[in-house]
């Protein structure tokens, strides 16, 4: 499973860290370091993760990091309601992006659970 490009889940993470990084484009300047990279950061880590897995010699690793990048788009979900309820972003303005990153998760557990019963 080496062409992760060709995972239908890589692409759609890689669209999702395109619009989270436009997202935090509208975030005050002062939480360049603090918000705004905590939420880049664990958009980043679901492809990367994604495409190390493939990487990756056996079905048990690839899940493994699977894992790891649901677990990603979990801090991101958390990190963008709590982003709502601070004031920073409205609801309407990640619609889209929790679109995404639900059908990204339910992508994710099936490859799970495929990767579970071999």
């Amino acid at each position: 499973m080496n062409n992760y490009k060709e995972l239908k889940v890589w692409q759609k993470s890689m669209e999702l860290v395109e619009l989270v990084y436009k997202l935090t484009s509208l975030f005050p300047k002062e939480e360049k370091y603090g918000l705004i990279s905590q939420i880049q950061r664990s958009a980043v880590s679901i492809p990367s993760n994604i495409a190390e897995g493939a990487g990756r010699n056996s079905n048990k690793e690839f899940k493994h990091f699977i894992s790891i990048a649901n677990g990603s788009s979990n801090e991101l979900s958390t990190q963008l309601h709590l982003s709502i309820r601070i004031g920073y972003i409205n609801e309407n303005e990640v619609t889209e992006i929790f679109k995404l990153l639900t059908e990204i998760q339910k992508i994710n557990y099936t490859l799970i659970k495929k990767f579970s019963n071999l």
